[in-house]
């Protein structure tokens, strides 16, 4: 494409659309596996545990397991994934940072 900014609209709004869902509502969210949280690796950069969680493929769940990362650029609080139901469906939310 010529246009960039276009195509990464498009792909923003196709990715948006992914998580809507029209009728019935979808499935529940499975609780979070247990994990142990092993001992953070020594690197020069500030790391902080991100939680297992489950993430939602357009047709079924699948376990992304916990991980160290970064620190810095996101908020501190954890947000686990959830379903909102809006006017015209349900609107998928991955778990993210706050």
């Amino acid at each position: 494409m010529k246009h960039p900014a276009i195509a990464a609209a498009l792909l923003g709004a196709a990715w948006i659309l992914t998580g809507c869902a029209t009728g019935n509502a979808p499935p529940s969210v499975p609780p979070p596996m247990a994990e142990a949280i092993p001992k953070p690796p020594v690197t020069p950069t500030p790391l902080i545990w991100q939680p297992g969680h489950w993430d939602w493929t357009g047709s079924s769940y699948v376990w992304a397991p916990g991980q160290y990362v970064a620190r810095g650029g996101h908020g501190e609080l954890w947000m686990p994934p959830y379903w909102e139901q809006i006017e015209s469906g349900w609107v998928w939310h991955p778990a993210h940072w706050v």
